[in-house]
């Protein structure tokens, strides 16, 4: 057997890697019928789908035959590291990390400091260019969640909301 498309080959099990990962989770709770389902039914539907698209995947690798193989190019670690950095400072900002003695944020001020982050993982970071973005979507983020659906998330620091 050969693999006729790296990427196709290696995406197809990274898909059935993460389906099986959360159908495992999702085992934790209570599965129910289809007619009654219980929190766990869901998840696993969606892992068993997941599973399976990537054994489909996975076999179109080896059988469809690509001009190049379809070779897996290097690693570009930069937005690797800032996208995750950024989703783990959303989460420690948003209600802060006391422990370590950093302030919860709240939500405005967390979504600032991400899209900054975030915005560091692109080949060229232009600062006026994301303070505007970053300002911008935290309004929209803000009106959105908290102020139309009525999030109860912290909007601002302790300091300022009291």
């Amino acid at each position: 057997m050969r693999i006729k498309s790296q990427k196709d080959f290696f995406s197809g099990l990274l898909f059935v890697a993460i389906g099986i990962g959360f159908g495992w989770g999702a085992t934790g709770y209570r599965m129910g019928t289809s007619a009654h389902m219980g929190p766990g039914y869901f998840p696993m539907v969606c892992s068993v789908l997941l599973v399976i698209i990537g054994l489909i995947v996975c076999i179109k690798s080896v059988t469809v035959e690509t001009a190049d193989g379809d070779p897996i190019g290097s690693w570009n670690v930069r937005p690797l590291v800032f996208i995750i950095l950024a989703n783990m400072l959303f989460g420690v900002l948003l209600e802060g990390w006391p422990a370590l003695h950093i302030p919860a944020l709240g939500f405005v001020l967390s979504t600032l400091v991400i899209i900054i982050v975030a915005s560091w993982a692109g080949p060229q970071f232009r600062l006026r260019e994301s303070l505007i973005l970053a300002v911008v979507l935290a309004l929209g983020s803000w009106l959105i969640f908290i102020y139309a659906l009525g999030m109860q998330l912290p909007s601002w620091p302790r300091l300022v909301s009291g």
